[in-house]
């Protein structure tokens, strides 16, 4: 096992990181809560990452998006992501998609991945992942912010937990966030509870957020998980 893992053991064997650098996960979007989960996922080890974005740096993006720089302002985010992990760890591949997922091109792109983690920031495309990661047979990961809030859910093929957190009638596309905004803090802590469900995913260890959602409070502080089935 190579050096830089060595501290990954004890919150799991040697074995199971030998089964971590095997897997394949999907981000998309590698903005503010991608950029972390990127990050996050490469230095555990997860051995071939695609990212996906169309977009590109702004100045808006500096107080958040780990992947920002000054430097990078007009740059594509998802070739930024692939320049980052070759510094973090060249062990991973990571496969830069610059472009929108949607519905004609997703299922060739999200093909073969062990699972999708969402980094969006539209309730039409977060939609569009749990149908497409339903079709495709793949586990997503739902993670969202706002301001001091965030929320989490792992959502399986047919659970369509997105249908009751964003249900029929909700016609924002989207979230609070544009009234609370997007701090420096709450993606990076939502980002690595998602990354804890996909680690648990991979290893089928733990509980996951399935059929519930986990609201998270920095403000006060406060953590509850709602059962929604």
């Amino acid at each position: 096992m190579e050096k830089r893992y060595e501290r990954n053991i004890g919150m799991m064997t040697a074995v199971e990181m030998e089964i971590v650098k095997t897997k394949k996960a999907c981000v998309v979007g590698c903005g503010g809560l991608g950029g972390y989960i990127i990050e996050f996922l490469a230095r555990l080890g997860v051995g071939y990452i695609t990212a996906i974005d169309g977009d590109v740096f702004d100045e808006t993006n500096l107080n958040r998006q780990l992947l920002s720089d000054e430097n990078s302002i007009g740059k594509e985010k998802a070739i930024k992501a692939r320049e980052r992990i070759k510094e973090v760890n060249s062990g991973v591949v990571l496969n830069s998609v610059v472009g929108r997922l949607d519905e004609k091109n997703g299922p060739e792109i999200v093909k073969g991945h062990d699972i999708i983690i969402d980094g969006v920031d539209n309730i039409k495309t977060r939609r569009m992942l749990q149908d497409l990661a339903e079709k495709e047979e793949i586990t997503l990961i739902h993670g969202a912010i706002a301001g001091w809030y965030g929320q989490v859910a792992t959502i399986f093929p047919g659970d369509r937990t997105l249908d009751m957190l964003y249900p029929k009638g909700y016609t924002e596309d989207r979230g609070i966030e544009v009234a609370l905004g997007n701090p420096s803090f709450t993606p990076a802590l939502v980002a690595s509870i998602q990354v804890s469900e996909a680690l648990k995913f991979f290893l089928g260890r733990g509980e996951l957020l399935r059929h519930q959602v986990l609201y998270i409070d920095t403000l006060n502080q406060e953590y509850e998980k709602i059962k929604l089935k």
